[in-house]
């Protein structure tokens, strides 16, 4: 059965299955944090339905009707995919840029005072990583 979607805005949205919702982050299945994109990385991997299906712990209800939807919508599926995907890029990029300015502190920064052997033995252990000991 289908319903339409009361959570968009926008009247360009498909109607949707009883199974999948639609959040500000994009298209959910219903009653779980998986993304209708979860399931569109496996199809792109190459996965069959079925494993699809097993790997995401997901009902057969849920699985055919995700795979309708991308069926029926697929240019839109397929858009939205990408915008989310880009988003993904955009927020790893800026983390990294974040996380590398605060690890460069991090590595500057002196042990405090009593746990100077601490950080002997954390830079022995870095060391023996670095070298495959």
């Amino acid at each position: 059965m289908q319903k339409t979607d009361k959570t968009s805005c926008m009247s360009s949205h498909p109607a949707l299955p009883d199974t999948l919702i639609r959040k500000p982050e994009g298209l959910f299945i219903a009653g779980t944090r998986i993304t209708l994109y979860d399931v569109m990385d496996y199809l792109l991997g190459g996965w069959p339905p079925h494993l699809i299906r097993q790997e995401l712990d997901l009902t057969e209800a849920q699985i055919t009707d995700v795979m309708e939807y991308i069926d029926v919508n697929r240019t839109q599926c397929v858009a939205e995919y990408h915008e989310v995907l880009q988003q993904a890029d955009e927020n790893r990029q800026y983390w990294e840029r974040r996380n590398r300015d605060r690890l460069a502190q991090v590595a500057a920064s002196q042990p405090k005072a009593g746990q100077e052997a601490l950080w002997e033995k954390l830079q022995a252990w870095k060391t023996r990583l670095q070298h495959g000991c």
